[in-house]
């Protein structure tokens, strides 16, 4: 089982950047896929970016491409997500979750998810 804490959520202005972090309990880390979602209000979750098992593959929705970058630290158990050039529409619960499958964009495939943490773009 893995347990899972975003942090590094909060209050920026379009343009700016904030970096959330996913912490993970357990020796299992490196196992597992990880990705990162996103779910506005009145919105369904969706699919921001994932990483592979060793990090050497990342996958990202169109509309943050280029300006987020998912890493891992698979010796501190971390799970990184870099936003800049923050726009409003980022605005969203942010959730890290994990994946003992292969590398996928679809929640379902995920088995472990964390609390989320909130960001806020004002324009």
């Amino acid at each position: 089982q893995v347990q899972l804490v975003e942090s590094g959520g909060g209050l920026v202005q379009a343009g700016g950047s904030l970096r959330l972090s996913c912490a993970a309990s357990g020796r299992t880390f490196s196992r597992y896929a990880m990705g990162w979602f996103r779910q506005a209000p009145g919105k369904e979750r969706e699919f921001v970016a994932a990483i592979s098992k060793s990090g050497g593959v990342t996958l990202y929705t169109d509309s943050v491409q280029g300006r987020f970058a998912i890493s891992r630290d698979n010796v501190k158990n971390t799970l990184y997500l870099q936003m800049i050039s923050l726009k409003p529409e980022d605005t969203a619960v942010y959730y890290c979750a994990a994946n003992f499958g292969p590398l996928s964009e679809s929640d379902g495939e995920y088995d472990y998810w964390g609390q989320g943490t909130q960001v806020t773009v004002s324009s």
